[in-house]
């Protein structure tokens, strides 16, 4: 496939969530292959002046309820829009999805990502604990164990920093996030807009 999208992503997302499947679908529609760049949306937050969602307005967290709400009836995507396990840290997560990446290549880390994201918004599981995370990977017929091992690994650590730093770079300041022929999309919710891209020529 010679035509390639950029797709910044943090597995505690829950806009991550309701569009992963979506984008995995597009993509594979039009022949894109999918460059995923799992990165710590706390820098990206810093350096483009966004807020975590604790420290947001009271009247912007409760919208949040209710349009995540709204999205997953639209789309039919089943969430507990407060689940049990959050907020929660997305680093252990998100490096095991790249320690995947880094083994066995993004298919199989786009899987093990819809898992874990599953896992979070739907299943009510700690995306932070190390149980969880080697369970999901057995799951998905890897060796958990090894794969947790892995994602402590400097490697690993190096390539969460630098999507992070490409992210960045890139102008993103939230996520899901896609770079397409240099063209930024935020959110699920402009899939739409990032399909018609695709079918340009």
């Amino acid at each position: 496939m010679s035509k390639v999208c950029d797709y910044y992503f943090a597995p505690h997302s829950p806009w991550s969530y309701l569009g992963h499947q979506r984008f995995i679908d597009i993509a594979g529609k039009h022949k894109v292959k999918i460059a995923l760049k799992p990165c710590d949306l706390s820098r990206v937050f810093a350096a483009s002046g966004g807020l975590p969602l604790a420290k947001r307005a009271p009247q912007r967290q409760a919208y949040r309820l209710i349009e995540l709400q709204r999205w997953s009836d639209f789309l039919q995507v089943p969430m507990h829009v407060q689940p049990q396990f959050f907020p929660v840290t997305p680093d252990p997560a998100a490096r095991l999805i790249i320690a995947a990446q880094i083994a066995h290549g993004n298919e199989v880390a786009l899987t093990l990502s819809t898992s874990i994201m599953r896992a979070m918004w739907t299943e009510q599981k700690n995306i932070a604990d190390e149980a969880t995370l080697i369970g999901l990977a057995c799951d998905a017929d890897l060796d958990g164990k090894q794969l947790v091992k892995s994602a402590e690994t400097a490697a690993v650590q190096a390539d969460y920093e630098r999507n992070t730093n490409d992210a960045i770079a890139a102008n993103v300041f939230g996520a899901p996030w896609y770079v397409y022929k240099g063209e930024g999309f935020w959110g699920q919710d402009r899939l739409d807009f990032l399909e018609r891209a695709f079918e340009e020529k």
